[in-house]
């Protein structure tokens, strides 16, 4: 059984903790605001584009080809894995980080075992979990990307990663992160980077744009889909940045609630111990005084 002074070192312990959590709380949602506001605004422009390049690249003559759309044995095959930098956000790390593992045991199974995988890690968290994959090779040049998020620093990235495609160290680049929905609800995505889609996917309705290319088609896709990739990979930084600080915020807030819980059970079990405590006392002066009564 506990004592007294036990159950209030706890209490005061929980206590502080619950301060802890619930300062952390409000500092993601200040963050989840800002961040959502960012890709709230971004992304109509970077769905839009998408839809742009999507009929453009659907409506191509059978033998016109592109730098980014070229479809080779996928032999080398590089993941971008976007994580957080810090813990305490809930299952956010660990759904990607399985998200990842499944790509590596399952679709790209064979390519691990040829050595042709490759892991970028944007987030020191998906870092920490792999670093100890030998199979694996990984490029860490941007592990801290999250201190300085702007589109300049994620363009750099992103056009690292189309000279890359180019060429020919990579034949696929998936990119790994969570879509931001709500606060409380995040989709975690395995989304193909490059080479780029040549149209639809089979079962959706082919749309027949009728556009005017000046300058000629070939051309004008090669200036137009490296700034769509740009912003596509930015757009993909921007949800998981704000998918973070959500669950973050959640999390936080369930642990909040959780000491608040355990805060009012030590208390019920600090009023029984001490009226245990004193109901025995009264018990031992009782007993004493009824002693000294048949001495005399």
């Amino acid at each position: 059984m506990a004592n007294l002074k036990e159950v209030r070192i706890r209490l005061a312990s929980v206590n502080t903790t619950q301060q802890i959590t619930k300062a952390m709380k409000l500092v993601a949602a200040s963050k989840l605001k800002r961040a959502q506001d960012r890709i709230l605004q971004m992304r109509p422009y970077s769905e839009k584009l998408n839809e742009i390049l999507s009929n453009i690249m659907s409506n191509l003559e059978g033998g016109s080809s592109l730098s980014f759309n070229k479809v080779r044995e996928p032999k080398k095959v590089l993941l971008v894995l976007i994580t957080s930098d810090k813990g305490l956000c809930g299952g956010f790390n660990s759904n990607l980080i399985k998200t990842t593992r499944r790509l590596l045991t399952e679709t790209y199974a064979s390519q691990r075992k040829s050595g042709g995988i490759s892991l970028l890690c944007v987030g020191k968290k998906g870092y920490d979990f792999f670093k100890k994959e030998k199979d694996i090779q990984f490029l860490t040049d941007h592990l801290t990307l999250f201190s300085d998020l702007t589109f300049e620093n994620s363009q750099k990235v992103s056009e690292g990663l189309m000279s890359s495609f180019i060429a020919e160290e990579y034949d696929v680049i998936e990119l790994i992160y969570a879509k931001f929905v709500n606060a409380a609800t995040q989709r975690f995505m395995v989304e193909r980077f490059l080479p780029v889609a040549s149209g639809k996917t089979s079962g959706e309705k082919t749309i027949k744009a009728d556009y005017i290319f000046e300058p000629e088609k070939e051309r004008l896709l090669e200036e137009l889909v490296p700034k769509i990739l740009n912003t596509q990979f930015f757009k993909a930084l921007l949800d998981s940045n704000a998918s973070e600080n959500g669950a973050r915020m959640v999390a936080m807030d369930s642990a909040t609630n959780n000491a608040q819980d355990l805060m009012r059970q030590l208390r019920i079990l600090y009023n029984r111990e001490r009226q245990a405590a004193i109901t025995k006392e009264i018990l031992e002066i009782v007993g004493g005084a009824a002693a000294l009564e048949d001495q005399g």
